[in-house]
């Protein structure tokens, strides 16, 4: 699974609410959504936050194996 908690929290620490995003039209409502549920989203997206919060992808990013079933 991918989570989003690291960008959650890049969002958090730049005051960058869903009425932030809403105004500024810097990413779609459905988008903001998916990362707060830790849904995909596009490399569009990623790359516009990025661009915003002035850091690279794998700052916003992380891994988390599956764990697997027996």
């Amino acid at each position: 699974m991918i989570s989003y908690e690291k960008l959650r929290n890049k969002l958090k620490e730049k005051n960058i609410t869903s009425y932030t995003v809403k105004k500024n039209n810097i990413i779609s409502q459905s988008t903001y959504q998916a990362i707060m549920n830790d849904k995909p989203i596009s490399t569009d997206s990623l790359e516009k936050l990025c661009q915003i919060l002035g850091c690279d992808v794998v700052e916003l990013l992380q891994y988390i194996p599956d764990t697997p079933t027996e």
